[in-house]
């Protein structure tokens, strides 16, 4: 009569939280992120805003808002993930570096999406 083990293992990866996981200006981090926005940033906008959670065509008011609705963003990803700052550095970052700040969000977006993603491998051993 043969023996059969099995063997689990279980990876999960998860982002500490207090800090953004990239620089505002780490655009090299992730590339396809930062030529979405050179090419196409309402698309990359309103693709950030989706996955967040917020209706896709928010940032498309920023214009008519005074740019209110990427600071509320920004905050909103913050106190999600617990990454410390405040209003005044969120719209210090929008105003000052408005392209910057979205792929910062985005790849923070992304990033926090595949944290706590668990990878289940199987193993038979007979």
């Amino acid at each position: 009569m043969a023996v059969t083990q099995q063997v689990t293992s279980v990876t999960t990866t998860t982002y500490g939280s207090g800090t953004w996981t990239t620089g505002l200006c780490d655009c090299c981090s992730d590339m396809g992120t930062c030529c979405c926005a050179f090419w196409c940033f309402p698309c990359m906008q309103c693709q950030t805003a989706s996955q967040h959670g917020w209706c896709f065509c928010m940032p498309l008011l920023d214009g008519l808002s005074c740019l209110a609705v990427s600071c509320c963003l920004r905050k909103s990803i913050r106190e999600r993930h617990s990454i410390h700052g405040s209003c005044c550095d969120d719209c210090l970052a929008v105003y000052c570096c408005y392209m910057c700040a979205w792929c910062q969000m985005s790849r923070e977006i992304k990033m926090r999406a595949h944290s706590g993603t668990t990878v289940v491998t199987q193993q038979f051993v007979a």
